[in-house]
Protein backbone atom coordinates (compact mmCIF):
# COMPACT_ATOMS: atom_id res chain seq x y z
CA UNK A 1 0.00 0.00 0.00
CA UNK A 2 2.77 2.35 0.97
CA UNK A 3 4.61 1.43 -2.21
CA UNK A 4 1.59 2.33 -4.39
CA UNK A 5 1.18 5.65 -2.55
CA UNK A 6 4.84 6.47 -3.08
CA UNK A 7 4.54 5.71 -6.79
CA UNK A 8 1.53 8.04 -7.06
CA UNK A 9 3.40 10.84 -5.23
CA UNK A 10 6.40 10.52 -7.53
CA UNK A 11 4.11 10.64 -10.56
CA UNK A 12 2.35 13.74 -9.19
CA UNK A 13 5.64 15.52 -8.57
CA UNK A 14 6.67 14.74 -12.14
CA UNK A 15 3.45 16.20 -13.52
CA UNK A 16 3.86 19.39 -11.45
CA UNK A 17 7.46 19.76 -12.59
CA UNK A 18 6.42 19.39 -16.23
CA UNK A 19 3.68 22.00 -15.88
CA UNK A 20 6.13 24.42 -14.23
CA UNK A 21 8.61 24.01 -17.09
CA UNK A 22 5.89 24.57 -19.66
CA UNK A 23 4.67 27.73 -17.94
CA UNK A 24 8.21 29.06 -17.58
CA UNK A 25 8.80 28.40 -21.25
CA UNK A 26 5.64 30.28 -22.13
CA UNK A 27 6.71 33.27 -20.05
CA UNK A 28 10.13 33.33 -21.65
CA UNK A 29 8.60 32.99 -25.09
CA UNK A 30 6.15 35.81 -24.34
CA UNK A 31 8.94 38.09 -23.13
CA UNK A 32 11.07 37.25 -26.14
CA UNK A 33 8.14 37.81 -28.46
CA UNK A 34 7.37 41.20 -26.89
CA UNK A 35 10.97 42.30 -27.34
CA UNK A 36 11.07 41.07 -30.93
CA UNK A 37 7.89 43.03 -31.68
CA UNK A 38 9.37 46.22 -30.19
CA UNK A 39 10.98 48.27 -32.99
CA UNK A 40 12.63 50.51 -30.41
CA UNK A 41 14.38 47.91 -28.26
CA UNK A 42 18.14 48.31 -27.93
CA UNK A 43 18.60 45.13 -29.96
CA UNK A 44 16.43 46.41 -32.81
CA UNK A 45 18.10 49.84 -32.80
CA UNK A 46 21.55 48.27 -33.05
CA UNK A 47 20.39 45.87 -35.76
CA UNK A 48 18.87 48.75 -37.72
CA UNK A 49 22.01 50.82 -37.18
CA UNK A 50 20.06 54.02 -36.49
CA UNK A 51 18.36 55.62 -33.49
CA UNK A 52 15.45 57.97 -34.21
CA UNK A 53 15.35 60.88 -31.79
CA UNK A 54 12.52 63.38 -31.44
CA UNK A 55 13.82 66.94 -30.98
CA UNK A 56 12.64 70.52 -31.24
CA UNK A 57 13.71 72.59 -34.22
CA UNK A 58 12.81 76.06 -32.92
CA UNK A 59 13.65 76.19 -29.23
CA UNK A 60 17.06 77.72 -28.56
CA UNK A 61 19.14 76.93 -26.62
CA UNK A 62 17.73 73.39 -26.30
CA UNK A 63 17.09 72.30 -29.86
CA UNK A 64 17.01 74.39 -33.02
CA UNK A 65 18.46 74.80 -36.51
CA UNK A 66 21.12 77.52 -36.70
CA UNK A 67 21.79 79.90 -39.60
CA UNK A 68 24.09 77.31 -41.19
CA UNK A 69 21.30 74.73 -41.24
CA UNK A 70 22.86 72.63 -38.48
CA UNK A 71 20.94 71.24 -35.52
CA UNK A 72 22.40 72.50 -32.28
CA UNK A 73 21.46 72.79 -28.61
CA UNK A 74 21.60 71.13 -25.21
CA UNK A 75 19.26 68.26 -26.14
CA UNK A 76 20.92 67.84 -29.54
CA UNK A 77 24.33 67.33 -27.94
CA UNK A 78 22.85 64.64 -25.68
CA UNK A 79 21.24 62.92 -28.66
CA UNK A 80 24.57 62.77 -30.49
CA UNK A 81 26.28 61.26 -27.45
CA UNK A 82 23.58 58.60 -27.03
CA UNK A 83 23.94 57.57 -30.67
CA UNK A 84 27.72 57.43 -30.29
CA UNK A 85 27.52 55.23 -27.20
CA UNK A 86 25.06 52.90 -28.95
CA UNK A 87 27.45 52.84 -31.92
CA UNK A 88 24.66 53.71 -34.35
CA UNK A 89 23.78 56.55 -36.70
CA UNK A 90 21.49 59.34 -35.55
CA UNK A 91 18.26 60.37 -37.24
CA UNK A 92 16.56 63.52 -35.97
CA UNK A 93 12.77 63.70 -36.13
CA UNK A 94 11.48 67.21 -35.54
CA UNK A 95 8.45 67.49 -33.27
CA UNK A 96 6.47 70.15 -31.45
CA UNK A 97 5.22 70.04 -27.88
CA UNK A 98 1.83 68.61 -28.84
CA UNK A 99 3.03 65.56 -30.79
CA UNK A 100 5.91 64.23 -28.69
CA UNK A 101 3.78 61.43 -27.20
CA UNK A 102 2.18 60.62 -30.57
CA UNK A 103 5.62 60.27 -32.16
CA UNK A 104 6.48 57.55 -29.62
CA UNK A 105 3.17 55.75 -29.76
CA UNK A 106 3.17 55.60 -33.56
CA UNK A 107 6.76 54.23 -33.55
CA UNK A 108 8.05 57.20 -35.54
CA UNK A 109 10.81 57.72 -32.97
CA UNK A 110 12.66 55.60 -30.43
CA UNK A 111 13.22 58.29 -27.81
CA UNK A 112 12.20 61.89 -27.12
CA UNK A 113 14.81 64.52 -26.20
CA UNK A 114 12.70 67.64 -26.61
CA UNK A 115 12.77 69.54 -23.32
CA UNK A 116 10.19 67.07 -21.98
CA UNK A 117 9.03 67.99 -18.47
CA UNK A 118 7.99 65.07 -16.26
CA UNK A 119 4.40 65.35 -15.03
CA UNK A 120 2.03 62.80 -13.43
CA UNK A 121 -0.24 62.96 -16.48
CA UNK A 122 2.61 62.25 -18.90
CA UNK A 123 3.84 59.37 -16.74
CA UNK A 124 0.57 57.62 -17.56
CA UNK A 125 1.34 57.57 -21.29
CA UNK A 126 5.16 57.38 -21.60
CA UNK A 127 8.08 56.03 -19.58
CA UNK A 128 10.54 58.66 -18.40
CA UNK A 129 14.18 57.83 -17.81
CA UNK A 130 16.39 59.54 -15.21
CA UNK A 131 16.18 63.32 -15.28
CA UNK A 132 19.06 65.36 -16.69
CA UNK A 133 17.86 68.91 -16.04
CA UNK A 134 15.75 70.77 -13.52
CA UNK A 135 13.48 73.75 -14.05
CA UNK A 136 11.03 75.70 -11.95
CA UNK A 137 9.08 78.94 -11.97
CA UNK A 138 11.21 82.09 -11.98
CA UNK A 139 10.37 85.78 -11.70
CA UNK A 140 11.92 88.49 -13.89
CA UNK A 141 11.80 92.21 -13.13
CA UNK A 142 13.60 95.46 -14.02
CA UNK A 143 17.17 95.68 -12.71
CA UNK A 144 16.51 99.17 -11.30
CA UNK A 145 13.57 97.85 -9.25
CA UNK A 146 14.23 94.13 -8.76
CA UNK A 147 11.83 91.66 -7.19
CA UNK A 148 13.93 89.22 -5.13
CA UNK A 149 11.35 87.92 -2.63
CA UNK A 150 7.79 86.74 -3.14
CA UNK A 151 6.60 89.05 -0.34
CA UNK A 152 7.33 91.99 -2.64
CA UNK A 153 4.60 90.77 -4.98
CA UNK A 154 1.70 90.90 -2.50
CA UNK A 155 -1.03 93.20 -3.79
CA UNK A 156 0.94 93.89 -6.97
CA UNK A 157 0.35 92.91 -10.60
CA UNK A 158 2.39 89.89 -11.71
CA UNK A 159 2.37 89.10 -15.42
CA UNK A 160 1.88 85.48 -16.57
CA UNK A 161 0.80 83.53 -19.64
CA UNK A 162 -2.43 81.58 -19.38
CA UNK A 163 -2.12 77.83 -18.88
CA UNK A 164 1.49 77.91 -17.71
CA UNK A 165 3.04 76.37 -14.61
CA UNK A 166 3.61 79.93 -13.37
CA UNK A 167 -0.09 80.77 -13.55
CA UNK A 168 -1.05 77.51 -11.83
CA UNK A 169 1.50 77.99 -9.05
CA UNK A 170 0.58 81.57 -8.16
CA UNK A 171 -3.16 80.87 -8.45
CA UNK A 172 -2.98 77.99 -5.99
CA UNK A 173 -0.06 78.90 -3.71
CA UNK A 174 0.31 82.70 -3.71
CA UNK A 175 -3.23 84.05 -3.62
CA UNK A 176 -2.17 87.49 -2.36
CA UNK A 177 -0.55 88.20 -5.73
CA UNK A 178 -2.69 89.81 -8.45
CA UNK A 179 -2.20 88.05 -11.78
CA UNK A 180 -2.30 89.87 -15.10
CA UNK A 181 -2.83 87.09 -17.67
CA UNK A 182 -1.99 87.02 -21.38
CA UNK A 183 -2.45 84.55 -24.21
CA UNK A 184 1.08 84.57 -25.60
CA UNK A 185 4.73 85.06 -24.69
CA UNK A 186 4.94 88.13 -26.95
CA UNK A 187 2.01 89.76 -25.17
CA UNK A 188 3.35 89.04 -21.71
CA UNK A 189 6.83 90.45 -22.40
CA UNK A 190 5.38 93.54 -24.08
CA UNK A 191 3.27 94.07 -20.96
CA UNK A 192 6.38 93.87 -18.78
CA UNK A 193 8.23 96.40 -20.97
CA UNK A 194 5.18 98.71 -20.77
CA UNK A 195 5.27 98.52 -16.94
CA UNK A 196 1.84 96.94 -16.64
CA UNK A 197 3.16 94.75 -13.84
CA UNK A 198 6.05 94.86 -11.39
CA UNK A 199 7.38 91.52 -12.62
CA UNK A 200 6.72 88.51 -14.84
CA UNK A 201 6.70 84.80 -13.91
CA UNK A 202 7.52 81.94 -16.29
CA UNK A 203 9.76 78.89 -16.68
CA UNK A 204 13.08 80.02 -15.21
CA UNK A 205 15.27 78.55 -17.94
CA UNK A 206 13.22 80.44 -20.53
CA UNK A 207 13.68 83.65 -18.54
CA UNK A 208 17.45 83.17 -18.30
CA UNK A 209 17.67 83.22 -22.08
CA UNK A 210 15.29 86.20 -22.36
CA UNK A 211 17.23 88.47 -20.00
CA UNK A 212 20.43 87.78 -21.94
CA UNK A 213 18.82 89.66 -24.82
CA UNK A 214 17.14 92.17 -22.50
CA UNK A 215 19.95 93.23 -20.16
CA UNK A 216 17.92 95.86 -18.27
CA UNK A 217 16.01 93.02 -16.62
CA UNK A 218 17.08 90.35 -14.12
CA UNK A 219 15.73 87.03 -12.86
CA UNK A 220 15.54 88.19 -9.25
CA UNK A 221 13.76 85.03 -8.07
CA UNK A 222 15.44 82.07 -9.78
CA UNK A 223 13.34 79.32 -8.20
CA UNK A 224 9.93 79.40 -6.62
CA UNK A 225 7.71 76.43 -5.93
CA UNK A 226 8.74 72.83 -6.53
CA UNK A 227 11.43 71.86 -9.00
CA UNK A 228 10.31 70.08 -12.13
CA UNK A 229 12.52 67.78 -14.14
CA UNK A 230 13.39 67.25 -17.79
CA UNK A 231 13.92 63.63 -18.84
CA UNK A 232 14.26 61.44 -21.92
CA UNK A 233 11.03 59.61 -22.72
CA UNK A 234 10.44 56.24 -24.39
CA UNK A 235 7.28 54.40 -25.38
CA UNK A 236 5.32 52.96 -22.46
CA UNK A 237 6.59 49.47 -21.71
CA UNK A 238 9.88 49.76 -23.61
CA UNK A 239 11.98 48.42 -20.73
CA UNK A 240 14.94 47.60 -22.96
CA UNK A 241 15.63 51.19 -24.02
CA UNK A 242 14.47 52.62 -20.69
CA UNK A 243 17.00 50.56 -18.73
CA UNK A 244 19.79 51.39 -21.17
CA UNK A 245 18.98 55.12 -21.04
CA UNK A 246 18.90 55.15 -17.23
CA UNK A 247 22.39 53.65 -17.15
CA UNK A 248 23.55 56.11 -19.81
CA UNK A 249 22.29 59.18 -17.92
CA UNK A 250 23.93 57.94 -14.72
CA UNK A 251 27.23 57.36 -16.52
CA UNK A 252 27.18 60.73 -18.28
CA UNK A 253 26.38 62.49 -15.02
CA UNK A 254 29.43 60.95 -13.36
CA UNK A 255 31.56 62.01 -16.33
CA UNK A 256 30.38 65.67 -15.97
CA UNK A 257 28.89 65.48 -19.47
CA UNK A 258 25.95 67.69 -18.54
CA UNK A 259 28.20 70.37 -17.04
CA UNK A 260 30.18 70.43 -20.29
CA UNK A 261 26.93 70.48 -22.29
CA UNK A 262 25.70 73.40 -20.19
CA UNK A 263 28.90 75.38 -20.68
CA UNK A 264 28.91 74.92 -24.45
CA UNK A 265 25.19 75.19 -25.22
CA UNK A 266 23.36 77.03 -22.43
CA UNK A 267 25.84 79.41 -20.80
CA UNK A 268 26.18 81.63 -23.90
CA UNK A 269 22.42 82.23 -23.71
CA UNK A 270 22.01 82.48 -19.96
CA UNK A 271 24.95 84.71 -19.07
CA UNK A 272 27.17 84.75 -16.01
CA UNK A 273 24.43 85.30 -13.40
CA UNK A 274 23.23 81.72 -13.93
CA UNK A 275 25.33 78.86 -12.56
CA UNK A 276 25.32 75.29 -13.91
CA UNK A 277 23.84 74.15 -10.57
CA UNK A 278 20.72 76.25 -11.35
CA UNK A 279 19.95 73.92 -14.26
CA UNK A 280 21.80 70.61 -14.07
CA UNK A 281 21.27 67.99 -11.40
CA UNK A 282 23.89 67.03 -8.77
CA UNK A 283 26.30 64.30 -9.79
CA UNK A 284 25.53 60.94 -8.19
Amino acid sequence: MKHKLLVKLVALVGIIASITLILAGCGSSSSSSADSNNPSSVEKIKKRGTIRVAVFGDLPPYGWVNKDGKRVGYDITLARRIAKDLNVKLKFVQVNANNRVDALNSNKVDIVLANFTVTPERKDVVDFAKAYMKVSVGVVSPKDNPITKVDQLKGKNLIVTKGTTAENYFTSKQKDVDLLKFDSKTQQFNALKNNRGVALADDNSYLYAWVKNNPTYTVGIKNIGPNQYISPAVKKGNKSLLNWTNKEIKKLNKQSFFTDDYNSQLKPYFGDEVKPSDIILPQK
